[in-house]
C-alpha cells in the first residue's frame, strides 16, 4: 500500500520516546525499535518486512529537496543491526540518533515509524493502516488533485492502481 499519513490516533498501539539525555541514547532508541518491531508483527518469521526507500539513488539531503515519494522493498533484519545508528546516519535518517523512517509487516497489517523530535526520537506503531479511512482519504486527495510541476507521477498513478485494486 502506498505511504501517506492521516491515519487516526486511535490506530497508534506501541509508542516510545528515548531522550537525547540518554548516555545510552542510540542504544536504547535500537531496542525500543526491536521490541515494537517484534511484539507488534512488522517481521516477520524469516525476519522480513518492507522498507520504504527512495526511488533513487541520491543521498537523503538530496531526497528531501526533490520531494520525491518512496517505494517499498522487502528486506530481511540480519543478525547484526544497527537501524537508530548506522541506518539512521544513511537512507533511514539524517544521522546517528535521527531517524525518519516507515516500515510495513508484509501483510500490511501495521505501520512502523520512527522520527526526530525536539527532545528525543521516538518510534511507534499504527495498526490496520490499509482499514484507516485517514489514510484512504489522503491517498484519494493525492490521486484527484490536480498535479503540480516537479510531482512524482509515478506515485501518483501506483496510488490509483492500489485504490482501484481494493
Amino acid at each position: 500500500m502506498p505511504h501517506v499519513l492521516g491515519y487516526e490516533r486511535e490506530r497508534v498501539f506501541g509508542f516510545c520516546l528515548v531522550e537525547y539525555e540518554d548516555p545510552r541514547f542510540v542504544e536504547r532508541l535500537n531496542e525500543a525499535w526491536y521490541e515494537l518491531a517484534t511484539s507488534s508483527g512488522l517481521i516477520d518469521e524469516n525476519r522480513e518486512f518492507l522498507l520504504m526507500l527512495p526511488r533513487g539513488t541520491w543521498t537523503a539531503e538530496e531526497d528531501r529537496r526533490r520531494r520525491t515519494m518512496h517505494a517499498w522493498q522487502r528486506v530481511r533484519l540480519l543478525e547484526r543491526w544497527d537501524i537508530m545508528g548506522a541506518g539512521a546516519a544513511t537512507f533511514l535518517g539524517i544521522r546517528a540518533g535521527h531517524p525518519g523512517f516507515a516500515m510495513l509487516a508484509l501483510d500490511n497489517s501495521v505501520w512502523l515509524l520512527a522520527d526526530t523530535y525536539e527532545a528525543g526520537a521516538a518510534v511507534y506503531a499504527v495498526r490496520d493502516p490499509a482499514g484507516s479511512p485517514g489514510v484512504l482519504r489522503e491517498l484519494k486527495r493525492q490521486v484527484e488533485r490536480p498535479a503540480r510541476k516537479n510531482e512524482d507521477r509515478e506515485f501518483r498513478r501506483d496510488v490509483g492502481v492500489w485504490l482501484e485494486s481494493g
